[in-house]
């Protein structure tokens, strides 16, 4: 939990490659993570706004929090009319049931699990829900398995999600992966790499090396052309507040 701590203040260094490099969200996870008739939603841990660019595309009132403030600041430039402020999922500053649902892109297992769900709990209107998404490169592809290796090189090993533990407040825990794929420039892909929280903690030399390595991947392996279509699975979970 302290490493993870530790690396979840790191992306405020990489925020131009964060919004390169990274994919939003395809419609499909979107539509399964929100509730029929939602309105009011909040996008907790925000970043630069990957997931908040889908909620703002279908008229919802969008709340946002985020306690980078120079990810922050990138969200609101991009998204003025989106309520972006500084606060943690532990402790939003939002007032009670406000929002019908509550989203997390990419970001669930930076918080502190028990406290952040007491207060996602607290947030969400009664049958609110609850949606938390991970997008991760799908490795059948060969060259993407391949950049998924000197990825998972730099962060000691795979990193799948569990599925989350949110206490007694929440009911009918479901699951759904979703396959897709994302188009984008092929420079882009060092950014993919460069904007991974333990690629920015390695040593200078280390980080280097590493994207030394992506650089001479892309170029012998990736399908050639300025664009390139990579594949990726969303793993998503949704619940609903008792």
């Amino acid at each position: 939990m302290d490493r993870d701590r530790a690396l979840a203040t790191t992306f405020g260094a990489v925020v131009g490659e964060y919004e390169q490099g990274r994919p939003g969200y395809p419609d499909a996870v979107v539509d399964w993570l929100l509730p029929p008739a939602c309105t009011q939603v909040l996008d907790l841990g925000a970043g630069t706004g990957k997931l908040t660019a889908s909620l703002v595309a279908r008229g919802l009132a969008v709340r946002a929090v985020e306690p980078s403030d120079a990810m922050r600041e990138r969200l609101h430039a991009l998204f003025p009319q989106v309520d972006a402020r500084a606060g943690t999922a532990e402790q939003t500053g939002l007032p009670d049931a406000c929002v019908d649902a509550v989203v997390v892109g990419q970001a669930w297992h930076w918080f502190d699990e028990a406290a952040a769900a007491r207060e996602v709990a607290r947030v969400l209107r009664p049958g609110g829900t609850l949606g938390l998404v991970w997008n991760r490169l799908d490795r059948s592809v060969p060259w993407v398995g391949r950049l998924q290796e000197l990825v998972e090189a730099a962060a000691g090993g795979p990193s799948d999600e569990p599925a989350p533990r949110l206490g007694a407040a929440f009911e009918d825990l479901e699951q759904v992966t979703v396959t897709w794929t994302h188009r984008q420039s092929r420079e882009s892909l060092r950014s993919t790499v460069a904007s991974r929280s333990y690629v920015v903690a390695l040593p200078d030399a280390e980080r280097e090396t590493l994207l030394g390595r992506v650089d001479e991947l892309v170029e012998r392996e990736v399908p050639p052309g300025p664009q390139v279509d990579v594949p990726y699975l969303s793993g998503c979970w949704r619940a609903r507040a008792r």
